[in-house]
């Protein structure tokens, strides 16, 4: 892809269109409620975010209020394991869509505490057990990690989410002990929890996510600071399990009506990639039924149409 046919003030104006849009559908979905404290964020929150490889940034509405990434933070943290444990990674989490609701425990049993892939719940469990056991600071080395891609050293965890996280983390908590049950998990489930909870709980806006994850829409080199965060490899991995589990049980649908490797997360942020343009983040609290964003995935889809972008065109 060489890029896209408008100039940049026309994607600026596009994005506008499209918020104003999908301001105007109606008020279907929900926020989270399962976690007290993101039952609490305004559910009218719209945010569009546009971060192009070169460094143009586009926006429109709420991009830049910090929200709570959630699920998407498993991204950062799949790349961190990848880099540190390489292909041995692989033989304690698969690649495979799941097929089953993000924290299923029946899956994990059946499967004898090996996770279909590092997006669900477990999988992502998993991953955070290897940071814990490979960083003396986990938890700090995940942040600096995710300051220093977005460029942003202001970005921190919502300690208010977080401690409800682990009030209301029990069935995160059966399924990593089911998993220690197998051998899965090497350290605490203490400590491998609470990595978990926080990296879920780290704020960021639509611009800061955008920027965080251009390096996936550039073969593993950071716009910007021209930092190497993974090999060509790697990143193609990433991307292509993004594009078969990104957005759990709708990650076919996705793939089918967009066509760009996603991630959602229960905070209502959804992020696409698209190699050699840049990272689209939208952001509504309101999900559906599979936990995604129903506004944002108006946007993603509707601004992927306008401007081409679909890696299957």
């Amino acid at each position: 892809m060489e890029g896209i046919p408008l100039p940049p003030k026309h994607t600026g104006e596009l994005l506008k269109d499209v918020v104003a849009q999908a301001r105007a559908l109606p008020n279907e979905g929900a926020v989270a409620d399962y976690i007290p404290a993101l039952a609490k964020v305004d559910p009218n929150y719209l945010g569009l975010a546009v971060v192009e490889l070169d460094g143009q940034v586009h926006t429109a509405g709420d991009a830049h209020v910090p929200f709570s990434i959630q699920s998407i933070s498993k991204v950062f943290g799949l790349t961190l394991a990848m880099e540190r444990m390489g292909d041995s990674l692989w033989e304690r989490v698969r690649m495979e869509p799941s097929g089953q609701a993000f924290n299923s425990i029946m899956q994990l049993e059946w499967e004898h505490g090996i996770p279909r892939n590092p997006f669900i719940n477990a999988g992502a469990i998993v991953v955070a057990d290897t940071l814990v056991c490979r960083y003396s600071a986990s938890r700090t080395a995940f942040t600096q990690f995710v300051q220093s891609l977005a460029q942003n050293e202001s970005i921190q965890v919502n300690e208010q989410v977080w401690d409800s996280e682990r009030e209301h983390g029990a069935r995160n908590a059966a399924l990593a002990y089911l998993m220690k049950s197998f051998g899965n998990i090497k350290a605490s489930v203490e400590h491998v929890l609470d990595h978990y909870f926080y990296q879920c709980s780290l704020d960021m806006s639509c611009v800061d996510l955008a920027r965080a994850l251009g390096f996936l829409a550039n073969r593993g080199v950071q716009p910007g600071t021209d930092e190497v965060v993974c090999d060509p490899r790697s990143t193609h991995r990433i991307n292509a399990m993004m594009s078969t589990s990104g957005m759990y049980d709708q990650s076919g649908e996705f793939a089918f009506s967009v066509g760009l490797p996603a991630k959602g997360g229960v905070g209502g942020g959804l992020v696409a990639v698209v190699p050699d343009y840049g990272v689209i983040c939208a952001w509504s609290p309101r999900l559906n039924p599979y936990g995604n964003s129903h506004r944002g995935m108006f946007m993603v889809r509707t601004l992927a149409e306008e401007l081409g972008l679909s890696v299957y065109s």
